[in-house]
């Protein structure tokens, strides 16, 4: 992958974003590099208004980079986080926010209020926050919310809560309590990995604009699948030749899409509530 001399900007998109959240959030994945984790873009400087990242000039598509890419995200993930919704460290910009695109909130949560399992984290946090805030916009129904709500009530139970993969796992296990979960990138859409498909490259690839948190890392793998990624079977076969995904893990990939599904319907309106309401359908 080519590198210009020249930084690229990135700047504020409205009053509520602080751009700092997001170079935290680049600093806190790059802690996995030195064990093989996915390559970051590097952060040149950054306050309130704007984020100056090196500039990066992606390469091709390829199988070979692909594999790549799922072992280091694998290792990536592996890094861990302290609680379900745990913000990167470094994070010093309130609780009562998180990570703003638009006018749509996506919050990062306090430890005293960090939920015990995941399925209840990612219902209240996620799931329930976009459908509010969905249904508030008048985007989403009462109808489509009641559905949505009784996804939520099965996840708050548990009944969809699974193993992390086996490297999250074992990260757990041996820290003595200080990681609960896995590291995420937050916000794996095809666009924000470029790609580097030369034989040099260590990663395949490189993390760019994440909304990093703690949480479920098969939430990285289903937004990754969500809208098309070339080559996923090979980053999906490597990850779990690398990190063992846990039985049933395709079953609940549209589970993990749903909240990103209904963030879209805050975003963009009512073009993705029949997606998000089909979703919410299968696991209600």
């Amino acid at each position: 992958m080519k590198k210009n001399t020249n930084p690229f900007i990135k700047k504020a998109e409205n009053a509520h974003v602080d751009m700092r959240c997001e170079a935290s959030a680049l600093r806190w994945l790059a802690e996995a590099e030195r064990e093989g984790g996915m390559s970051v873009v590097r952060v040149l400087s950054a306050d309130k208004k704007a984020l100056s990242e090196e500039r990066i000039i992606p390469g091709r598509p390829s199988a070979p980079a692909a594999r790549k890419i799922g072992r280091a995200l694998a290792i990536t993930h592996a890094k861990g986080a302290a609680w379900y919704g745990c913000p990167p460290d470094g994070w010093d910009f309130g609780w009562g926010a998180g990570y703003v695109i638009a006018d749509s909130l996506t919050p990062v949560v306090p430890h005293k209020d960090a939920a015990e399992n995941w399925g209840a984290y990612y219902a209240e946090s996620l799931v329930m926050g976009y459908a509010k805030q969905a249904f508030d916009l008048g985007v989403i129904d009462e109808t489509g919310s009641r559905l949505v709500q009784r996804v939520a009530s099965r996840l708050q139970d548990g009944v969809y809560d699974a193993p992390q993969p086996a490297l999250v796992e074992q990260a757990i296990a041996a820290s003595s309590g200080s990681i609960a979960c896995a590291r995420l990138h937050g916000d794996l859409w095809a666009g924000n990995i470029l790609w580097d498909a030369s034989d040099s490259s260590a990663t395949g690839g490189i993390l760019i604009d994440p909304m990093a948190h703690g949480g479920h890392a098969e939430t990285d793998l289903a937004m990754l699948s969500l809208f098309g990624f070339p080559y996923l079977d090979e980053v999906l076969r490597s990850y779990n030749e690398t990190s063992s995904l846990a039985e049933g893990w395709r079953e609940r990939m549209q589970l993990h899409q749903l909240a990103p599904l209904l963030h879209h319907c805050v975003l963009f309106g009512k073009s993705y509530v029949p997606a998000a309401l089909t979703v919410a359908k299968a696991y209600a």
